[in-house]
Formats: C-alpha cells, sequence, structure tokens
C-alpha cells in the first residue's frame, strides 16, 4: 500500500512540476546507449492510396527497428476508424510499448499523437498547445536514459509560435537528454524553426523533403535535441525513408549515441 501510494505521489509530481533538475554536475560512466528516434505522422495509417493498412505502417517500423517513435494523426475509438485505437494496433504489431496524447475529441472518441518505446515508460504526461482549428498537445514520455516529447503543430502560423514558447519554456536543466519530435508544419526556412533552434539542436537534415510522400518538396517533420541535455550525445546517423504511399508524410528517424550519467 505504501508503494502504491510513493508511486500515485511520484505521478502527480510528474504532471504539476516542470521537467527539470538542480542537479548542474555532470559524471559519466563511460557506458553508451543508443537510440533510434523514429518520427512519423502516419494519418491514421492511410495511406495515399486512401487504404488503411496498420501493417504496411507497422512493416516500416519494424523495418527501421527504432527504440522510440513519435507518431502524428492518430485515431482512437473514433467512427472515423471504425472504433479502433490505432496506436494499440501498432503496438500489438511491432511489440512496442504504447503511450498516448490525446489533442481533441472526436467522432465519439480521440484523436492526437502517441509514442511507441522498446522500454516500459517511466512517466508521461500531456501539455496542451494552442490550435484554432483544433487542439494540440505535447506528449511527453520518460524512459530510464531519455526523454522523448512528440508533438503535431498547428496548422496556424501564430499558434505555432505560440507552441515554441509553451515547449521552449518547459525545460531547464536537465539530467536526461531530452529529444522533441514532429510534425511542426513549418518549413526551415521559417520563423517557428529560428525559435525553436534558439533552445534545441536540429538532427535530421534539413534539407531533406519530408511532404508530401510521393513527390517531397518540403521539410515539416523533425528531430530536436534541447540544447542543455545536448551533452554526451552524438548522432550517428539521420535518415528520411522513402515511402511514397503509406502515409502523406515520410518517416524521419536518427540515430543517437548517448554516454550515460551517473545520478
Amino acid at each position: 500500500m505504501i508503494r502504491a501510494i510513493f508511486y500515485v505521489l511520484l505521478f502527480l509530481l510528474s504532471v504539476l512540476l516542470p521537467v527539470t533538475s538542480c542537479n548542474n554536475t555532470v559524471n559519466y560512466f563511460g557506458k553508451k546507449k543508443e537510440y533510434t528516434i523514429l518520427s512519423y505522422n502516419v494519418r491514421n495509417c492511410r495511406g495515399l492510396d486512401n487504404q488503411t493498412d496498420y501493417q504496411r505502417v507497422a512493416d516500416i517500423i519494424n523495418r527501421i527497428n527504432p527504440q522510440v517513435v513519435a507518431l502524428q494523426e492518430l485515431d482512437s475509438a473514433t467512427q472515423r476508424s471504425n472504433g479502433a485505437v490505432v496506436l494499440n494496433e501498432l503496438a500489438q504489431l511491432t511489440g512496442m510499448h504504447p503511450v498516448y496524447g490525446a489533442s481533441i475529441l472526436f467522432q465519439g472518441g480521440k484523436y492526437g499523437v502517441g509514442v511507441l518505446t522498446n522500454e516500459k515508460p517511466l512517466l508521461w504526461r500531456t501539455v496542451t498547445l494552442p490550435g484554432r482549428e483544433e487542439k494540440r498537445s505535447l506528449l511527453i514520455v520518460e524512459l530510464e536514459n531519455a526523454i522523448i516529447c512528440c508533438t503535431h503543430f498547428s496548422l496556424n502560423e501564430e499558434d505555432r509560435i505560440e507552441s515554441v514558447k509553451i515547449i521552449n519554456d518547459l525545460f531547464n536543466t536537465l539530467v536526461k537528454p531530452v529529444f522533441l519530435a514532429g510534425d511542426l508544419n513549418a518549413t526551415p526556412q521559417s520563423e517557428v524553426i529560428s525559435r525553436i533552434e534558439e533552445k534545441w539542436i536540429l538532427l535530421n537534415d534539413r534539407n531533406v523533403s519530408t511532404f508530401p510522400a510521393d513527390k517531397p518538396d518540403s521539410c515539416i517533420d523533425y528531430v530536436f535535441i534541447h540544447k542543455g541535455s545536448a551533452a554526451g550525445v552524438r548522432t550517428a546517423k539521420a535518415r528520411v525513408e522513402q515511402e511514397p504511399v503509406a502515409s502523406d508524410h515520410l518517416p524521419v528517424w536518427v540515430r543517437v549515441i548517448i554516454r550515460l550519467r551517473r545520478n
């Protein structure tokens, strides 16, 4: 009973407090951890052929073999998706742990973003972001050696800029690397990305387009690392997969090597 109360209190603290730490000293083990982080707007797994195919998207994820997947445009038990929880469908087909972040209520269910991980998450929470056409959200998932943030920005420029302000104010001094992945609906030359890069480092190639999938001409999908947590992290590889049918976006992934820190 005492242990159960402890975990409830720990979760409540994670929801109510910013993700920060007062420990400014960094000590490294010499051990390393490799993460492949994939960001993919899957459009509910409905491809450009208008076929909904969970297995097709799962096959792409399994081929890339990431430790973390940040997914956007996910229905959860909506009429549009015939009651399916899209994230759970993909979790079953990939053998990964699902964490869902609802942005809005929609057609009897929910609509939002999600994260799949190959290890069981420690904690997670959702932060509401602005959206005039529909509310948006930031899903924050804590793992043993990293924190993963997944989002899908508004189609409105003012909302996107306000979302950047909210996200940039969430994180201060950190003891784990913090990654931000998602569909930001903004090109690399935009004010939105310029403001993000005040506090975040872009890990994928801004010159490689990610949308639309069949004839990509814009980069709007990204993976970043927070500057305050980038020490000891190295990018080993970054790639945009050429998958012109499974969704209207292309999958973007980076492989990073993290030097593990002592507590």
